[in-house]
C-alpha cells in the first residue's frame, strides 16, 4: 500500500484546486444539511411535544380537527360519561371541548397567511397543563372577547401584541396575554370557546381532548367508541394525532432535500472528478515509477480513491461548519396537512450532521471512482514516456 503521507503531501502541493474541491462538496452538503435541519425541526415541534396521557376524540372518519365536527351535546355526554377521564380535585372531569380554525391574517413583513386559531373550555388549561405558559399578561377570562396569542406569532402577525385588537370577522378581540408553547400550539391563537364560534357563526366544537386515567389502554378505547351507539369517535393519544398531522410538509421537505442533493451533487461530483483528473495528469510520471518500482494496480487505485475520500470528508466538514449556525434559527412554513402557518427552529441534530457527512464522503466516492480506475490502468512504460 502507498504510505498515508503519500496522499496528503499530493493535497497539499494542489491547495488551490483542493480548496476549490472541498468549498464545493462543502457548499453542496451545507445546503442539504439546511433542509435536513428544517425538515428535523418541524417533525420534532410534533413528535416531542404530544404526550400519551390526553386523548384527541374526533369525528369517526376525520383525518384532522380541521375537517371534525363534534357536536356539542354528544361532546357534553361523552366527557361525563367515560370513566377513563381522569378528575380534578373536584370531581369534574379534565376534559374539554375545542374548535379550530385556519383564519386569513396579515403578516407584518408583508403578504398573507393562514393562522389556526384556537377556542377551547376553561378546563383546556388543566388539561394541556404546562404544554401552554402564558408569559406576558394573562390568561382571557372564560365568557370575553379576550385572546391569548402564541409568542412566535406576536412579531410576524398584524395586530397580534399585547393590548392590540384583532378583529376576527366584525368581533373585536382583544390580545390579553403571550403565551409560549415548545409544540404545534405555539403556532395558534387562543380564546374562549363560546366567543371564537360566535365570531366565527360556527354551531360546533371540531374535537374533545381529556387527560385519561393512569394505565389507560388508548388503543382499547379507541376501538370500543369507534362504532359508539351515542357518541362514535375516533381516539388517538395526543402525540400520535400530532405525528399524524407531519406528512405533508416532511414529505416535501424530504423530496425538496433529494432533489437538492441530486443536482447540486451532480455539480460537486464533476468538481471532484476534474481535480482529480487534473492531479493525474501532473503526476503521471510519478504513476509510472511507482508502477515500474512494484505497486500493483490495486493499491493505487486505492490510493487515489481514499484522496477523493479525504477531500469528501473535508468538504463535509466544511458543510456542516456552514450549516451549524442554522441551529436554533426561528422560520415559518405552511404545514400541508393543517394549511396553517406553523413557526419552528433549524434543528442540526447529530443526525442531520452524520448525514451530511455520508453524503460528502459518497460525493467524494464517485468523484474519485474513475480517475482512481484511470490511474491504476496506465501502463508504467507509456506513463513513463508520456512525462
Amino acid at each position: 500500500m502507498l504510505p498515508f503521507s503519500y496522499t496528503l503531501r499530493s493535497l497539499f502541493v494542489r491547495r488551490s484546486s483542493t480548496l476549490l474541491t472541498v468549498f464545493g462538496i462543502g457548499a453542496t452538503v451545507a445546503v442539504v444539511s439546511g433542509v435536513l435541519a428544517l425538515r428535523q425541526g418541524f417533525t420534532t415541534m410534533f413528535s416531542d411535544s404530544g404526550r400519551d396521557d390526553i386523548a384527541v376524540f374526533l369525528r369517526p372518519g376525520s383525518t384532522n380537527e380541521g375537517d371534525s365536527r363534534f357536536r356539542r351535546q354528544l361532546g357534553d355526554q361523552l366527557m361525563k360519561s367515560l370513566p377513563e377521564i381522569a378528575k380534578d380535585a373536584e370531581g369534574r372531569p379534565l376534559a374539554g371541548m375545542e374548535c379550530y380554525l385556519a383564519i386569513l391574517r396579515e403578516k407584518t413583513s408583508g403578504g398573507k397567511t393562514n393562522v389556526a386559531i384556537r377556542g377551547i373550555q376553561p378546563r383546556g388549561f388543566a388539561v394541556h397543563g404546562k404544554a401552554v405558559r402564558v408569559v406576558e399578561g394573562e390568561r382571557f377570562k372564560p365568557g370575553s372577547d379576550e385572546i391569548i396569542v402564541a409568542k412566535k406569532l406576536a412579531a410576524r402577525i398584524r395586530d397580534c401584541r399585547l393590548g392590540d385588537v384583532l378583529v376576527l370577522n366584525t368581533t373585536p378581540l382583544k390580545v390579553v396575554g403571550i403565551f409560549e408553547s415548545d409544540g404545534p400550539y405555539g403556532s395558534e391563537i387562543w380564546g374562549d370557546l363560546d366567543r371564537v364560534l360566535a365570531a366565527l357563526n360556527i354551531d360546533n366544537p371540531n374535537r374533545v381532548v381529556a387527560k385519561m386515567r393512569s394505565g389507560t389502554d388508548v388503543p382499547a378505547l379507541a376501538k370500543r367508541l369507534k362504532k359508539h351507539k351515542v357518541y362514535p369517535a375516533r381516539v388517538l393519544t395526543e402525540r400520535a394525532y400530532l405525528q399524524s398531522q407531519t406528512a405533508g410538509l416532511s414529505v416535501t421537505l424530504l423530496v425538496l432535500g433529494v432533489m437538492l442533493a441530486v443536482i447540486m451533487g451532480l455539480a460537486a461530483v464533476f468538481t471532484a472528478t476534474n481535480t482529480m483528473l487534473a492531479a493525474i495528469s501532473s503526476r503521471t510520471h510519478e504513476i509510472g515509477i511507482l508502477l515500474a518500482t512494484g505497486f500493483r494496480p490495486v493499491p493505487v487505485f486505492l490510493s487515489f480513491l481514499f484522496e477523493a475520500l479525504l477531500l469528501g470528508l473535508l468538504g463535509g466538514a466544511v458543510g456542516c461548519l456552514m450549516a451549524l449556525p442554522l441551529n436554533g434559527l426561528e422560520t415559518g412554513a405552511m404545514n400541508f396537512n393543517t394549511f396553517t402557518e406553523a413557526a419552528f427552529a433549524f434543528r442540526v441534530t447529530p443526525g442531520v450532521l452524520t448525514t451530511a457527512v455520508l453524503f460528502a464522503l459518497v460525493l467524494g466516492l464517485v468523484g474519485g471512482a474513475f480517475p482512481a480506475w484511470r490511474a491504476a490502468r496506465m501502463r508504467p512504460v507509456e506513463a513513463l514516456r508520456r512525462a
